[in-house]
């Protein structure tokens, strides 16, 4: 079979079953928070911005102050790298690509190719070999929890971006309309943000969002300071799962140097991790400064405090004495409490085990 007919086939096929799909790869945020959103199909309305091959386009409005957004890559690309058809941001964390590609390990990269060839043979096997229910698949089979991942990461929608554009007229100083104007009255913005190509954000590559998020993220990962007093050798671990183990504590700070003791407090979800050495100590604590895992939960880390001496109470009668009943400097003590008039002695409950109370003897009253 001619190379033309075969190619042929496969366009055709690929478009018959992007045909077929229903739903877009959105984004929380880009989806809207109304649950009721109509959007519009528009088969093969417009070419992909990454591949250039024509795909089922969907418009809407995700609420009601926002503006009509549509997709802008095809079903193949948004699978092959787990982005959004719209916002081209990662599915599963809600950042650039250069981030998340940044983040995870270099053998747990799937890039994508710039050549066409490479481009149509890497789609190809990513529509046979990805579900459509799982569209992490492709990117994520490999990958590992990354702590800069999990501080970075946005835990809720940020529907702002879901907002008019700014009017143009109003700019230039030229709108009319007023508060009917269905566009934004405001400035734009300049600086490293105002030139943004969704081809750098999709292959991760001069990002300036990106850019700017790992530099502010490598300016407040701030490394640890070692106490001076040399004796402390013990680290504070904060925020532990409620089934982490000693062992799990163990094994994940002995390959630092000998452990000494590891205490778990399973009330606070906290341990105290103490090493034989000073060294070791600080080579943990350097190493482990942008944060640390233990069974999946993001922990906290720090140095322990030098715990002092507990005073006992002094004096000759201390063990008679309550606490902080002490009288102070050139003061006389608390005296003792008189009995009531008539009653020359009074009884109370350190004389009598079997009595509750205080207990008078009536027959010692003064005649």
């Amino acid at each position: 079979t001619p190379l033309w007919t075969r190619d042929r086939a496969f366009r055709l096929r690929s478009r018959v079953m992007e045909s077929k799909e229903e739903f877009p790869i959105l984004c929380e945020t880009c989806l809207g928070e109304n649950p009721f959103v109509r959007m519009a199909k528009i088969p093969y309305g417009q070419a992909c911005k990454i591949c250039e091959k024509p795909f089922t386009c969907y418009r809407w409005r995700p609420g009601a102050q926002a503006r009509y957004k549509k997709t802008q890559i095809c079903r193949s690309c948004a699978k092959t790298k787990n982005v959004c058809q719209t916002c081209v941001l990662d599915l599963q964390y809600g950042l650039p690509v250069q981030v998340r590609d940044t983040a995870l390990a270099q053998h747990e990269r799937e890039g994508m190719p710039t050549t066409q060839v490479n481009r149509e043979y890497l789609q190809e096997v990513a529509e046979h070999g990805i579900d459509t229910d799982d569209a992490a698949a492709s990117y994520h089979r490999y990958s590992r929890p990354s702590q800069l991942l999990q501080r970075l990461q946005r835990r809720a929608p940020y529907y702002k971006r879901n907002l008019a554009h700014i009017c143009s007229f109003f700019v230039k100083g030229k709108c009319n309309r007023g508060k009917a104007c269905p566009f934004r009255h405001e400035m734009p913005q300049t600086g490293e943000l105002a030139n943004q190509n969704i081809k750098d954000r999709y292959y991760g590559k001069n990002d300036p969002v990106a850019n700017k998020m790992l530099r502010l993220a490598k300016e407040r990962s701030t490394p640890l300071v070692a106490p001076k007093d040399k004796t402390i050798r013990t680290l504070w671990v904060g925020g532990l799962d409620l089934k982490t183990t000693e062992i799990d504590v163990r094994n994940k700070f002995n390959s630092y140097g000998q452990l000494a003791s590891v205490k778990l407090i399973q009330s606070k979800q906290c341990a105290f991790v103490t090493y034989s050495t000073r060294s070791a100590a600080e080579a943990a604590a350097s190493k482990l400064t942008s944060g640390i895992s233990i069974n999946g939960s993001r922990c906290r880390l720090a140095w322990g405090k030098k715990q002092g001496k507990k005073k006992g109470y002094e004096g000759k009668n201390s063990d008679s004495k309550a606490p902080g009943m002490a009288a102070p400097p050139g003061m006389k003590g608390p005296a003792a409490v008189p009995p009531p008039p008539g009653m020359k002695k009074a009884y109370y409950p350190s004389m009598d085990a079997a009595h509750m109370g205080a207990r008078f003897d009536t027959t010692h009253q003064e005649k």
